[in-house]
């Protein structure tokens, strides 16, 4: 399939995990893609298969609102469009709200909040141009509570109504804004508890499909929700968590 040919696809949080899968998923549907993140080494390993001509990669700290910016101006003067947003750049910090630091909760939220709010910010005059479209990687934890994440998952129930607001605002200009929803995918972020196999246990057990996620999975599902199948959905916030959300969280009885 190549729905993305001549489109220009720009994926922040790119170096790395759901958004590596990303841009490689958008550059195989024949995208032109816009890699960005902060991990510079990262960002060119993510980089290095993909077409050079149709490729392209940005230091960009999302958290920054300037260099937001500056991605998207970048874009415009190598492309002249841009036609969908993927604002993917995320952070986790764990524990309880009372062993954690200010500092950590204005992190979380300067990159999981402020870098989506940055980016539609900065790319939402050129996507009215284009009738172009919007996808924000929110969590299952913005749809509902996780032990020990309260500012992780404060920060992902940010995404999921602020992509609900934005789909609201912006359907009559012609741009969809929706968000996907994982449950514990296998990237980099995940990497110590993959590695914990009681733990793992644990979230096999727990997910009705009997495994985690993986990027490509979630990046099937942006790439969908990017695509003219999904035309007619715009305020979405999908979960891609193999059934976690189909539960009312009761323990398997049987």
């Amino acid at each position: 399939m190549e729905r993305f040919e001549n489109r220009v696809v720009v994926v922040t949080g790119a170096a790395a995990g759901i958004g590596a899968a990303t841009a490689r998923r958008f550059s195989a549907e024949g995208a032109i893609v816009v890699l960005a993140d902060r991990d510079e080494p990262g960002l060119q390993d993510a980089a290095t298969d993909l077409p050079g001509e149709r490729t392209m990669t940005h230091l960009t700290d999302v958290a920054d609102h300037h260099q937001v910016t500056e991605l998207v101006a970048a874009t415009i003067e190598a492309f002249g469009r841009l036609d969908v947003l993927v604002n993917n750049a995320g952070v986790v910090t764990g524990g309880p709200i009372t062993s954690a630091e200010p500092a950590d909760f204005e992190q979380v939220m300067a990159v999981n909040v402020g870098g989506v709010f940055h980016g539609c910010r900065a790319a939402l005059p050129y996507l009215i141009q284009t009738k172009g479209c919007i996808v924000n990687t929110a969590s299952v934890s913005g749809l509902g509570g996780d032990w020990g994440q309260s500012i992780y998952n404060t920060s992902k129930g940010a995404v999921v109504n602020l992509t609900r607001c934005l789909a609201l605002d912006h359907g009559r200009d012609g741009v969809r804004v929706n968000s996907v929803c994982p449950t514990i995918t296998l990237t980099a972020m995940t990497g110590s508890m993959a590695d914990d196999e009681a733990r793992m246990s644990r979230v096999r057990e727990r997910i009705p499909l009997g495994r985690p996620g993986e990027p490509d999975d979630v990046a099937a599902v942006i790439a969908f929700l990017a695509s003219d199948d999904a035309g007619f959905i715009t305020g979405v916030n999908l979960p891609v968590d193999g059934g976690v959300t189909a539960s009312n969280g009761q323990p398997d009885m049987r």
